[in-house]
């Protein structure tokens, strides 16, 4: 079996394999360690493994490198990549940053290793009104999702904060219609939206959340069951570790091709031949690195 020949390889190669919330089943069930891109990045910190395998997409395998930039990182498919991290350029933040020299820029963690690496502080989709409202600065370049964004500026509306027009493809693919006829087939059901969905949704949702939190709600929450407008992979997860509530997607299920590019297969094959390792210059790791680490200071 497939999944015996990985956990012999883990053991050989002294591996760890960490996989996002939206991977396939068969990923998540394979994974050591599940979480968001954040979690997972902190988490391989403390880890002691040489090598990490990321299941997910090249940001969070960058994120992985740059926090611990002494292990070998591998992505087992190069071409998992993330729509909402490539709609910026480092020109284009440059640019911003040109045009508005007074501001601060604060970068979603989905974002590339050369945006974080221009960043003055990151956050995250469970974090960014905190980040926003604690860190000293009137104006702020917050990029690049304009949802994320917008839910930012609704908390904080003391400072003023420039979007960059950009949105997750997956996200923004739930529309309104499908909240008023979710609410109608699941009257009971609780609405947990993902913060880079249109605020169309995210002003009719119970709770506005990441991934991890909607892990969390779902746990200490007393509703039984839930209407989810994430990446269809967390619904499997948050069936799992929630067996007695149900969870229906928000509509059509809505799937992230990137994400799901890593199979089983392609996962033992990253194992076995230590592809694809990931490497960036020193300069972009240290300077993203810092963007990071200022983040704790202001949730």
């Amino acid at each position: 079996m497939l999944v015996n020949k990985i956990k012999e390889l883990k053991k050989e190669k002294d591996a760890v394999i960490l996989a996002h919330n939206y991977q396939l089943p068969e990923v998540q069930e394979a994974a050591d360690y599940l979480g968001d891109s954040l979690e997972l990045a902190k988490l391989s910190k403390k880890l002691t493994n040489k090598v990490v395998i990321c299941c997910g997409v090249m940001f969070m395998a960058e994120t992985i490198k740059i926090l611990s930039p002494e292990k070998k990182v591998l992505l087992p498919v190069l071409t998992a990549g993330c729509p909402l991290a490539d709609q910026i350029t480092p020109e284009q933040l440059i640019e911003l940053k040109e045009k508005n020299p007074e501001a601060k820029v604060v970068s979603y963690v989905n974002s590339t290793a050369k945006i974080k690496a221009l960043t003055d502080v990151c956050c995250t989709s469970a974090n960014a009104v905190s980040v926003v409202k604690n860190f000293p600065a009137k104006k702020i370049i917050f990029v690049p999702d304009r949802n994320l964004g917008w839910w930012v500026k609704t908390n904080v509306p003391e400072k003023e904060i420039i979007l960059w027009n950009g949105g997750c493809p997956v996200h923004e693919d739930f529309n309104i219609d499908e909240v008023f006829i979710a609410k109608k087939k699941y009257p009971k059901a609780k609405i947990m939206a993902h913060p880079e969905c249109h605020k169309e949704i995210l002003q009719q949702a119970d709770f506005i959340t990441s991934t991890s939190g909607m892990l969390r709600i779902a746990k200490q929450d007393d509703a039984k069951s839930y209407i989810i407008a994430t990446e269809e992979g967390m619904i499997y997860r948050l069936k799992k570790e929630n067996p007695d509530k149900e969870f229906y997607s928000l509509g059509i299920n809505k799937i992230c091709k990137d994400m799901k590019k890593i199979t089983l297969e392609n996962l033992y094959n990253s194992l076995k031949t230590e592809n694809f390792p990931i490497d960036m210059p020193s300069g972009i790791v240290s300077a993203a690195r810092l963007s990071l680490e200022n983040m704790v200071q202001y949730v």
